[in-house]
């Protein structure tokens, strides 16, 4: 069969049509920036500036608008990085109802009151990678996720020990000292919440993503005021800071793959079939070449907080699991983060080695009580992406907040203004 005899028998006679262009892919969430900034400007022309890459416009919300608890706002248009704009925030109020159990004690189903029992706010920011849709559908979705689970252990919140069965009943008399033993405290409760929040919100992108054939990952930043705590959550490589007259207390903690070397190397160790026989797990000074085989040189493994010496084999040879330091290290050579969300379909470049099992999407809690911190005006509490603390210290932006609040005290908003002057030429977004 000649190639001349398919063409005129299966492929029409003139020139071939064009390629239909491929449909733009439907977007589970439309893109948007934060509800809060709708009908705000920037501190210069936002058309003008995103087409210079230099420019840094930076964006708050309007004026006098205020948010929960004086709470302020800005972000820089990052024209050079994407056409979008990945980072994404949400706050609000938390409107948590009570939940009613049946009469009947063999009666399980609960229902919900109409009424709002206990009340919070909520602050967050997340910064997407791969695309703004994983960080569109987490500022759209967690705080909804969080209200759901909070709302599941709310009578055990406002008990003043969570008793052991939530409907009351009592099996074991002893149950109030088996909770007492094991330091369960209301605060756990809401720490269970939030980690049960962020798990819950990743299965959300996951499903959404794949339904609408979209990629991406964010790292999420939460905080929750609550029956007078505030509530950190952090997964990834955002960063909060309590900034007071006297004194700079870390909120958080990031996330990357240094920090968390050992759970991953650990990970790597017990289902070595995630690496495909393609990377190496053992962490190295640096990467090896054909003359360090047979040499022995300095190694660390999971188990290990320190360093040893190992003869080099062939093995060793291959890319490390880890690889970099500092803002260079990365997780299979693709990944700056070792928590977050979404990054389902994640997989290291023409390869088909997943990152999703690496990445938790479970955060970090700190509790903050701030009925004992006895918080003054002055008290404020920085959220922002690794944009500004790639390039400002805790000092560095402790020191700048301080300054701007001193020399602003005659103004009602300054508490929720646009941050200092000085801030914007450095920061990538808060």
């Amino acid at each position: 069969m000649s190639a001349d005899w398919f063409r005129r028998r299966f492929l029409p006679r003139g020139p071939l049509p064009a390629p239909r262009p491929p449909r733009p892919r439907t977007s589970p969430v439309p893109y948007r920036r934060p509800r809060f900034l709708r009908g705000s400007g920037s501190s210069s022309g936002t058309n003008d500036a995103s087409r210079r890459p230099d420019a840094r416009p930076v964006r708050s919300p309007v004026r006098g608008r205020s948010l929960p608890w004086n709470a302020g706002y800005a972000e820089i248009i990052n024209a050079e990085k994407s056409e979008f704009n990945e980072d994404q925030a949400a706050c609000g109020k938390l409107c948590i109802r009570r939940c009613e159990f049946g009469v009947e004690e063999d009666q399980e189903w609960q229902t919900l009151c109409s009424e709002e029992f206990l009340t919070g706010h909520y602050w967050a920011l997340f910064d997407g990678h791969g695309g703004p849709a994983a960080a569109i559908l987490a500022a759209n979705t967690l705080h909804s996720c969080l209200r759901r689970q909070l709302e599941a252990v709310v009578e055990g919140m406002v008990a003043t020990q969570p008793p052991m069965h939530l409907s009351g009943c009592c099996v074991c008399p002893s149950d109030p000292q088996f909770v007492e033993e094991k330091g369960i405290r209301t605060e756990d409760l809401v720490i269970g919440a939030l980690e049960s929040a962020f798990q819950e919100c990743d299965e959300v992108i996951g499903r959404e993503l794949e339904a609408s054939g979209q990629v991406g990952g964010c790292t999420a930043l939460v905080a929750v005021s609550l029956k007078g705590k505030l509530y950190v959550a952090n997964a990834g490589d955002s960063r909060a800071i309590l900034v007071r007259r006297d004194e700079v207390r870390p909120l958080s903690s990031e996330f990357t793959p240094e920090t968390e070397r050992q759970r991953i190397q650990q990970l790597a160790f017990i289902y070595p079939e995630l690496l495909a026989g393609e990377f190496t797990r053992l962490e190295f000074p640096r990467r090896l070449k054909g003359d360090d085989l047979g040499q022995k040189v300095l190694f660390r493994d999971h188990h290990m907080s320190g360093w040893s010496y190992k003869c080099v084999e062939k093995s060793d040879l291959k890319y490390p699991l880890i690889h970099g330091q500092g803002r260079q290290a990365r997780l299979l050579g693709t990944l700056a983060v070792s928590r977050g969300l979404g990054d389902h379909q994640l997989r290291v470049l023409d390869t088909n080695i997943q990152l999703k099992p690496f990445l938790l999407s479970v955060p970090q809690v700190t509790v903050l009580n701030m009925d004992q911190l006895e918080p003054q005006e002055e008290d404020v509490v920085v959220m922002a992406t690794d944009g500004l603390w790639d390039v400002l210290s805790n000092e560095q932006v402790a020191w700048l907040v301080r300054s701007f609040l001193l020399g602003n005290r005659e103004d009602p908003h300054r508490h929720g203004s646009c941050h200092p002057p000085n801030l914007k030429s450095k920061d990538q977004g808060m």
